[in-house]
């Protein structure tokens, strides 16, 4: 989502918002008109959250916690983003929306997939202490 447009609006004017921000082309270049640097750094840490949670995998239960923890970080994420999207000039209704307004879902999707696989893992283990 850090470099994917979240929708694109073309009225008179062409505007693109961004994670970092929003751009308006006049003539085929592109301006940053109005940035957002507060929306650019909680992308980078839900990001960052994500990375760090892979390598805490002998601790499964704060994994999960970790994980319910970004879900709920990313729902209000994108909650945030389609507030910033009102500043269109024309409004959320006249923008068609790009590969960016779609991560978050499919990043949600992806964390239940892991507390899936984590779910596992640990049934795994409890049969492997049992037969010991």
């Amino acid at each position: 989502m850090l470099l994917l447009p979240i929708a694109t609006n073309v009225g008179g004017k062409e505007s693109v918002v961004y994670i970092k921000g929003m751009q308006q082309s006049f003539s085929g270049d592109g301006l940053l008109v109005k940035t957002n640097i507060p929306m650019l750094l909680t992308g980078i840490v839900i990001t960052l959250i994500c990375f760090v949670n892979i390598f805490n995998f002998k601790r499964r239960s704060l994994q999960k916690k970790i994980i319910v923890f970004t879900i709920a970080a990313i729902i209000g994420f994108a909650f945030w983003c389609s507030i910033y999207l009102k500043q269109l000039p024309t409004g959320i209704e006249g923008a068609s929306f790009g590969v960016g307004a779609y991560m978050p879902a499919l990043a949600i999707l992806f964390l239940v997939l892991a507390i899936f696989g984590i779910n596992k893992d640990e049934r795994l283990i409890r049969s492997a202490e049992r037969l010991r």
